[in-house]
C-alpha cells in the first residue's frame, strides 16, 4: 500500500518519524507521500525525504497561506523539485468554508501552480472544500495547460466527481470514508473507476474507523483500503494494489 497524502512534517510528529515509518511499514504500507502547505512546511518534507527512502513528498502552497504566495515561491518549487523525491506541486487549490486567505488571493495562487505544474510536468494535488463550482471554471479557463491530477481527501458529491473524471483527474479517499454519515461519499467510493482511486490518510488528521478520534498516521490507510474493498465488493489486497499502481503511475514514482 501507498498513504498518496499526509504530512509528516507537522510538529505533531515531531520526533516520532522514525517510529511511525516503522508502524507504517509493519502495517504493510511501504510508501507514503507528504503533501506541502506553504514554504515552511514544504521545506522540511524535502528534508524529511532526503533522510527516509520511502518518503516522497509534493511542495506548494494551500489556500490556507495564498496571502503569503509571491513569484519568488515559484523559484523556490523549482528548485525543490530537482530533488529525488519531490514528485510533484500541492496541496493547493481553493477552500472558501474557512476563507484563511482572501478569494483573489488564492485564486491568483491556484492559477499560477497549476500552470507551474503543467510547465514542470508534474502532478498536482488539489484541496477544494466548498468552491467545486469556481474551482471547475478555473480548471476549465486553463484546459489548455492542465497538469494531471488527483483530488485528494475527496469529500464532494457524486455529481462533482463524475466532472473531475470527465476532467482526467484521479479521486483519494481518506478516513472520511469510513465515517457512518459519510453514505454520499460511499456511494462515490463505489462509483470511481478502480483505475482512478487514491487512498490515503491526511494524517495527523481525519482518522478512520476504528481509530476515530486519534491522532492519524499513514499506517491507517489500510483501514480506508479496507472499507473501500467492501463497499466494493471486491479483496482488499486486489483495492490496495491497484491504488498503489495508480500512485505510482500519477507521481511517476519507482516501481
Amino acid at each position: 500500500m501507498i498513504d498518496s497524502h499526509c504530512h509528516l512534517e507537522d510538529e505533531r510528529f515531531a520526533g516520532e518519524v522514525e517510529q511511525i515509518l516503522q508502524r507504517m511499514k509493519e502495517a504493510g504500507v511501504d510508501r507514503c507521500i507528504l503533501a506541502g502547505s506553504d514554504e515552511a512546511s514544504s521545506e522540511r518534507i524535502v528534508r524529511l525525504t532526503e533522510q527516509y527512502a520511502n518518503v516522497f513528498g509534493v511542495v506548494g502552497v494551500h489556500p490556507h497561506e495564498a496571502r503569503f504566495f509571491t513569484p519568488a515561491t515559484l523559484d523556490r518549487m523549482a528548485v525543490w523539485l530537482t530533488t529525488a523525491r519531490i514528485v510533484g506541486v500541492g496541496e493547493i487549490g481553493l477552500d472558501y468554508y474557512y476563507d484563511h486567505s482572501p478569494r483573489d488571493a488564492q485564486r491568483e495562487a491556484l492559477a499560477a501552480q497549476i500552470e507551474f505544474a503543467y510547465r514542470k510536468n508534474v502532478s498536482a494535488v488539489f484541496h477544494v472544500r466548498d468552491a467545486h463550482g469556481e474551482f471547475t471554471d478555473m480548471l476549465r479557463a486553463q484546459k489548455s495547460s492542465l497538469p494531471q491530477g488527483v483530488m485528494h481527501c475527496y469529500t464532494g458529491s457524486l455529481e462533482s466527481a463524475k466532472v473531475y473524471l470527465n476532467m482526467g483527474l484521479n479521486i483519494s479517499f481518506s478516513g472520511s470514508v469510513t465515517f457512518k454519515n459519510a453514505r454520499n461519499l460511499q456511494e462515490v467510493a463505489r462509483f470511481v473507476p478502480l483505475d482512478r482511486l487514491l487512498i490515503e490518510t491526511d494524517s495527523p488528521y481525519l482518522a478512520p474507523v476504528p481509530m476515530r478520534g486519534q491522532r492519524n498516521e499513514p499506517a491507517y490507510v489500510r483501514y480506508v483500503a479496507e472499507k473501500i474493498a467492501d463497499l466494493r465488493g471486491m479483496d482488499v489486497q486486489e483495492l490496495a494494489e491497484q491504488a498503489a499502481r495508480n500512485t505510482e503511475r500519477l507521481f511517476s514514482l519507482p516501481l
